[in-house]
């Protein structure tokens, strides 16, 4: 008999009251989700990780009173090093898009995506990847259009910038260990490289830093 699935921890920070509360009703209607908590502001969301285990996943607005959504992705891996951060919101200039990345947001989304979406994106988030709405995901590329600047040589080796690539097209390590037929460890071992060279310290860095200088 198959082991059901863990039902996934999810806190919603949401200082609009209609939509935050409506999103926390679609998502708890699902049966492999759990919304359990929304915060009005991040400084409320720090406090509660300190009494609290942090969840799977944090949706994060970015226009909020006090400290902002992007500022606060720096305090918030740092209380819940673990947790998946997925921006959510109404803006989609590539300012705030590549400073969330930067910053260690593990997706982009806009709130006019589908309750199911956001579903996928915080299952994809949970599980390594990097969901970003299709349409950041254009904008995304056309500021790589944009770029006119070689790329810099990090050094990476062959392998490394497979990995790299992999990473940047929403792969999680286990997905990017099959594709390249090592093992899991191998592949995190190649991953932690990729890290340093770059001299970054997230997922969510190393891939904006790929996008926004070329690397792959």
């Amino acid at each position: 008999m198959a082991e059901t699935p863990p039902i996934l921890q999810v806190w919603l920070v949401e200082d609009h009251k209609v939509y935050g509360e409506r999103l926390m009703r679609a998502l708890n209607r699902l049966d492999d989700l759990s919304c359990t908590q929304r915060f009005t502001a991040c400084e409320d969301a720090f406090a509660a990780l300190v009494e609290h285990p942090a969840p799977d996943v944090l949706l994060l607005d970015v226009e909020l009173p006090g400290v902002s959504g992007i500022e606060g992705i720096a305090r918030l891996r740092q209380l819940a090093p673990k947790a998946a951060i997925v921006i959510l919101t109404v803006f989609e200039d590539d300012e705030k898009i590549f400073r969330a990345i930067c910053a260690g947001a593990a997706g982009y989304l806009l709130k006019t995506s589908g309750t199911e979406d956001i579903a996928t994106a915080i299952r994809s988030a949970a599980a390594g990847g990097s969901p970003i709405n299709p349409r950041i995901a254009r904008r995304v590329l056309e500021m790589l259009s944009k770029a006119n600047e070689p790329p810099r040589d990090y050094g990476l080796t062959p392998r490394e910038h497979d990995i790299l690539q992999l990473l940047v097209q929403g792969h999680t390590i286990k997905e990017a260990a099959a594709q390249l037929g090592i093992g899991y460890y191998t592949a995190d071992e190649y991953i932690r490289s990729v890290y340093e060279k770059l001299q970054v310290r997230s997922r969510g860095s190393a891939i904006a830093k790929a996008i926004h200088e070329r690397l792959v």
